[in-house]
């Protein structure tokens, strides 16, 4: 408790450094309640522009195949297709996952150390509208289990212009906690959201859905604005910024003397409350609790906290996604001094709209990449041929990389992730690797254990990618092949064979694969070890494929059977007595369950969260 409180006294400094900078308190005081009468002035007299969305321009998932508009976030753009109605609408815009299901399964990674509290989004949109103005309000048309929206955001860029700005802006309008709703219906949410000094036409949705009881599913997006400029407030506390990284000399000298040894007498200023002759690592295990951020400000306070505050230690993990909006290649190069025994790094998210650029990336990557073991880089567009060439050069450690909806790199680039000998988790989601290049990752690194193919339209044989990770990756545990276009039963049987090993197998939307073959039944007989499979939207699957399972894969914690026609209330029964380990069963628009017959097994089985989607 002692060095906690002493800890808050230097942020109480540090603070009453930075706003002596920028006025005085009672200035500050007077600013403020300007603000709050600025706030409750009327705006401008001018006439509301009303709008949806004209087209989607980036985001990081959807349950809809790529070649579609099924499920797909691209139906957000324009009017409403399903509200106000409610249910489960192909027309809706749908994230890929929801709950917490996909997060216990074993191919999910551990969650990142020191990642900011407030910090919960999984997941993103952006939308562009015809019009910039100044947002009066924001309306999302949520149609089936509304309540995943936690944070909405504006750019101050027009991305129709031929002149974007030098400086990219985003603000918040909105954020919230994840919740739910009180019931799956359709909703109108229209948050109150704070005025900004810039006009937009760019909005960003970010969600959280792991409180969700299935997917959320959204209609349709209204900006309201003026094309007046509203009175704002005119003053604001200056914040430091993730780029305010650089460490001033003369300011940690300025604030030496509060937790720093005093000379001639060798006696310590008693101010500091004796903090500086606690042990190095307990002062090193207090600041390890300190976000990003909080640990940069602390940094500049003193030169104990300078030290600590620096030391590499304390960047074994790095999370950098909560800061997308502000992280540049400054902020990147103040980062590399303190990054060199860095070994999972977080950039998700990061540096797109020319915030990071190729070069500092890789710039970054060559001064801390030698020890790197785990790198995530989702929805990263800033990266080229270049970065994946530095990665595989200065990575020789790398054991997992995330490169899921980099949908903007070129085909070729993939290539490179083959001299990544060590890896051993690959996600590719969304991305435009091709046959030929996977076929050479899955040739050097053997050692792979959870391979993610999902929605991966340019490989075109992968019945041959199949007999691959049969042949060279027998120690694989997960495999996901959500809405490949072509696997055949002999792939399948080929690839169940090889990798006996599986946990977990997604095969939704694989519409090639046919039960009456046996594909499933020999499926559930070579995997003994299965706790999820996902079958979605395979019209074929029937009572003798769920008896198998039964039989033989009692592991078996979540199974997607959505959509088949085949499938009878005793074998489903039958397979929930067998399978003791049963979370997640997904029985939506199987035609001969019933909601009745759902209900009646969900008091039968209390553990088990079994889903019947509805449409009104």
């Amino acid at each position: 408790m002692f060095p906690m409180l002493t800890l808050l006294s230097m942020f109480y400094y540090i603070c009453l450094r930075r706003r002596s900078r920028s006025g005085t308190r009672s200035e500050a005081l007077g600013s403020r309640r300007a603000v709050e009468l600025g706030q409750r002035s009327a705006l401008p007299v001018t006439v509301e522009v009303e709008q949806y969305g004209k087209e989607v321009l980036d985001f990081s998932s959807h349950y809809g195949s790529e070649n579609s508009m099924s499920y797909t976030m691209w139906n957000l753009a324009g009017v409403p297709n399903v509200y106000p109605s409610s249910g489960d609408f192909t027309q809706t815009a749908v994230f890929r996952t929801y709950g917490s299901w996909w997060e216990q399964c074993s191919s999910s990674p551990p969650r990142f150390r020191r990642t900011l509290p407030s910090f919960h989004s999984q997941d993103y949109l952006e939308l562009a509208f015809e019009e910039p103005v100044y947002p009066t309000a924001v309306e999302v048309l949520e149609t089936y289990h509304p309540g995943a929206i936690v944070k909405i955001l504006a750019c101050s860029l027009n991305p129709f212009s031929q002149n974007p700005p030098a400086d990219v802006r985003w603000e918040v309008l909105w954020a919230g906690k994840p919740n739910k709703a009180l019931n799956p219906q359709a909703r109108q949410f229209s948050p109150s959201i704070k005025q900004i000094n810039f006009a937009t036409n760019l909005l960003r949705l970010e969600v959280n859905s792991s409180l969700m009881e299935y997917y959320t599913e959204l209609d349709a997006v209204i900006l309201r604005g003026v094309r007046e400029r509203p009175i704002l407030a005119l003053y604001k506390i200056p914040v430091i910024d993730i780029s305010d990284l650089s460490d001033s000399e003369e300011e940690i000298s300025d604030a030496g003397g509060l937790c720093c040894r005093s000379g001639g007498d060798n006696r310590h200023n008693l101010g500091n409350g004796y903090f500086d002759r606690l042990p190095y690592e307990l002062i090193q295990l207090i600041v390890s609790h300190l976000p990003v951020p909080d640990l940069c400000r602390l940094a500049q306070s003193c030169k104990l906290f300078h030290k600590h505050c620096c030391d590499p230690l304390q960047y074994i993990q790095l999370s950098l996604q909560p800061y997308w909006a502000r992280l540049t290649d400054a902020s990147l190069s103040h980062l590399q001094s303190r990054c060199t025994l860095l070994q999972r790094l977080n950039m998700s998210w990061t540096g797109n709209r020319g915030a990071v650029t190729a070069a500092g990336f890789c710039s970054f990557m060559k001064a801390c990449g030698l020890s790197l073991v785990c790198l995530e880089l989702s929805c990263c567009h800033f990266l080229t041929e270049a970065c994946l060439e530095v990665i595989a050069q200065t990575c020789p450690c790398l054991q997992e990389l995330n490169l899921a909806s980099c949908d903007r790199l070129q085909p070729q680039t993939f290539n490179h992730i083959a001299k990544l000998t060590n890896l051993r988790r690959l996600v590719l989601y969304r991305t435009k690797v091709e046959q030929s290049a996977i076929l050479s990752i899955l040739t050097f690194c053997p050692e792979l254990k959870h391979l993610n193919l999902g929605s991966c339209v340019m490989i075109e044989d992968y019945d041959v990618v199949a007999s691959m990770l049969s042949a060279r990756c027998r120690s694989l545990r997960s495999l996901d092949l959500w809405r490949c276009r072509n696997l055949s039963e002999r792939g399948l049987a080929e690839l169940v064979s090889g990798c006996r090993l599986l946990e977990e197998l997604d095969l939704g939307w694989c519409s090639t694969l046919q039960s009456s073959s046996g594909c499933f039944q020999h499926l559930a007989r070579s995997l003994p070890r299965l706790r999820k499979l996902f079958l979605t939207a395979n019209r074929t699957v029937c009572d003798s494929d769920l008896e198998e399972l039964a039989s033989n894969c009692n592991a078996l914690e979540h199974l997607d059977i959505l959509g088949t026609r085949m499938v009878s209330p005793a074998s489903l029964r039958k397979l929930l007595q067998s399978c003791p380990l049963l979370k997640l069963v997904d029985v939506s628009f199987c035609s001969q369950v019933d909601s009745r017959f759902v209900q009646e097994l969900s008091g039968l089985f209390p553990n088990v969260s079994i889903k019947k989607s509805f449409t009104q």
